[in-house]
């Protein structure tokens, strides 16, 4: 029944993107936008500041990209980070994850679809959100630093997200880092290849990380989120202070 309830929750929101409808309805549509918008800055207001992983819903513990995601969120909440995804299982959980049991912070932002995503065991914190651009939003919001680990559609869609913000400057030079140059060679190629053919600028592939290493993930995210916008490490939650060059949305 919950799930019959979520589909025509669903059914009911997809005519926004297929033509005008009345004023009244779009007027009401605006409204339970901004409701989620609200309801996303209150409850993550206080999560301090996030590195957001990116990655595919679909691999199982037994995978090596499962594991990898599993590493590094644990050594980036280490750091003190708070640890964000999509709040689903596969990459997110594994991040998830690896900072819940690192004795981190773990937080998600799961969405809520037909199928019905549920919020993966390893989260402190989660909020669930009917509208794909709202999460991408806050996933985006709380951020210093994004990892893009193996994944689909969705996360290409998250990594250009966060390219496109950071190119146009709408949002500062946080890292981007791409993780498994093997499973993403032929992205990293193509975007090579709009740099040669001039349709972005070279130095926009500067805006990329790309290892294999998750050592190296951290000393990246060292240099260029902790100490470029000097961040401090707290004993307490928050665990960090903002720091103050940080440019909010």
């Amino acid at each position: 029944m919950e799930n019959d309830k979520k589909y025509h929750l669903q059914k009911s929101e997809s005519p926004f993107l297929q033509r005008p409808r009345s004023r009244f309805k779009e007027f009401i549509f605006t409204l339970k936008v901004q409701y989620n918008f609200i309801k996303g800055f209150r409850k993550m207001h206080f999560i301090g500041p996030c590195v957001t992983v990116f990655g595919s819903a679909r691999f199982t513990p037994d995978s090596i990209h499962y594991q990898n995601a599993e590493k590094i969120g644990a050594e980036l909440s280490k750091l003190g980070f708070t640890i964000m995804t999509g709040g689903g299982p596969g990459i997110m959980e594994a991040a998830n994850k690896g900072a819940f049991e690192a004795g981190g912070y773990s937080v998600g932002v799961n969405i809520i679809l037909p199928f019905e995503q549920k919020p993966n065991p390893y989260l402190h914190k989660w909020i669930d959100i009917p509208y794909f651009f709202v999460r991408k939003f806050l996933m985006m919001k709380y951020s210093y630093a994004y990892v893009v680990m193996p994944g689909g559609m969705g996360t290409l869609d998250e990594l250009f997200e966060a390219i496109t913000l950071i190119q146009t400057k709408i949002i500062q030079d946080f890292p981007i880092v791409i993780f498994d140059s093997e499973y993403h060679k032929e992205l990293c190629h193509h975007i090579q290849s709009m740099a040669e053919n001039e349709s972005i600028s070279p130095e926009d592939m500067k805006l990329l990380f790309v290892t294999d290493s998750a050592e190296e993930v951290v000393e990246h995210i060292k240099v260029h989120a902790i100490k470029r916008f000097g961040l401090v490490k707290k004993e307490y939650k928050p665990k960090w202070w903002y720091g103050e060059n940080r440019r909010r949305f």
